[in-house]
């Protein structure tokens, strides 16, 4: 063995991902660094990764980093089931664009996404719902609709990744963020929350019931770490629809997880001062992707005093100090106070990701300060 029995490189990854999440890591840490945007923008443009990179899988990369990695790669083992009566299909426009289209016996609604040449993913021309009448579309959809497991997928993700970090998977986002970012923009969804609230409650209520289903599959299978993939900024979502409409749903969805043993966090992303005050009081074990300054709205010390003693950070390092325009130096020193606020209950990583212009050697950086910190505290 080359190394300290607590460098990463030398664990097995999967288990102290789970053992640090549910507090049984004896005073260890693990470094969890997210590096797909790094990965895929290079690849999209066409561009060499650096040696000894190149040619590696994803996986291999992360053991190159000697890192653990989040599989979010797990999310597939789960599948939306649609009803007998829902029928899903695309027309393409153009050579660039594509009409998505769902039809149910209460009407149709469709979206239409474009290629860009700037990115893999596809940006939306035209949301999929506008009108009370989209809405009750989409509560038919969610009433029909059941969830199924796919061990299949679930056992080559397994064999793909190893123990490179514990199973995760990431549910579909909540009430209010799910209208923002899936279905109707964040304009759109602002005005139909006043002009059809009705209509949007009756759908949120089935939508609610339609992730208690997938809690039940989640609870019957090997996957303890559940997040849900949020991706909340309290720019758009302001306290009192938090409090409305999140809270309520986040307290449920927590409920029923815990009972089948699993840890839950969630992923808020964006400006984060206003909705901290709630960390506390939804339900969560954690938050993914708090972001401090220099990047996000936050001290790591206003962080703290928001988790108290009671929350994992997950993540929390600022991914504009991976970029070469910021010396490594403030890199190291934010790291190093992370661990020392938050030591107890974290699950370091980037807030959110290494961009494309990021220096993917600072991985190795604070990967150091990781394993020098775990030799530290491990006893005999």
């Amino acid at each position: 063995m080359k190394g300290r029995i607590t460098d990463h490189k030398n664990q097995n990854l999967a288990n102290l991902h789970e053992d640090v999440a549910f507090g049984r890591a004896n005073g260890q840490i693990i470094w969890q660094p997210r590096i797909q945007c790094w990965l895929t923008d290079k690849k999209f443009e066409g561009i060499k990764l650096p040696v000894p990179y190149e040619g590696k899988t994803k996986a291999e990369i992360y053991r190159e980093l000697g890192c653990s990695a989040r599989i979010y790669e797990y999310n597939d083992s789960f599948h939306m089931i649609d009803g007998p009566r829902i029928k899903r299909y695309d027309n393409k426009l153009s050579e660039i664009k594509t009409e998505h289209v769902i039809e149910t016996p209460v009407g149709k609604v469709s979206s239409v996404t474009e290629k860009t040449s700037s990115s893999p993913h596809e940006i939306i021309k035209k949301w999929w719902a506008e009108t009370k009448e989209d809405i009750k579309v989409f509560t038919y959809i969610a009433e029909n609709s059941d969830w199924g497991w796919n061990e299949n997928y679930y056992q080559k993700t397994k064999e793909e990744w190893g123990d490179l970090g514990a199973p995760t998977i990431f549910m579909p986002r909540v009430n209010v963020q799910h209208l923002y970012i899936d279905i109707m923009g964040v304009e759109k969804a602002i005005y139909g929350l006043m002009d059809f609230e009705e209509e949007i409650k009756r759908y949120f209520q089935a939508l609610d019931e339609n992730h208690t289903r997938m809690i039940k599959c989640i609870n019957n299978s090997p996957i303890n770490i559940i997040n849900f993939g949020d991706n909340l900024h309290c720019g758009t979502l302001p306290p009192y629809y938090f409090e409305k409409y999140v809270q309520p749903a986040y307290l449920k969805r927590c409920d029923h997880l815990h009972k089948g043993g699993k840890f839950v966090c969630s992923h808020w992303d964006g400006d984060t001062k206003a909705l901290l005050q709630f960390a506390r009081t939804c339900g969560l074990d954690g938050i993914e992707a708090i972001t401090p300054k220099p990047q996000g709205d936050v001290t790591l010390e206003e962080v703290k005093e928001a988790l108290g003693d009671d929350i994992y950070l997950i993540d929390g390092i600022s991914a504009i100090l991976f970029d070469e325009i910021y010396p490594e130096q403030e890199l190291i020193e934010q790291t190093e106070k992370i661990i020392s606020l938050f030591k107890d209950k974290l699950i370091l990583g980037i807030s959110d990701e290494i961009s494309s212009t990021g220096d993917i050697e600072r991985i190795r950086t604070v990967g150091k300060i990781v394993d020098d910190y775990n030799a530290s505290t491990y006893k005999l």
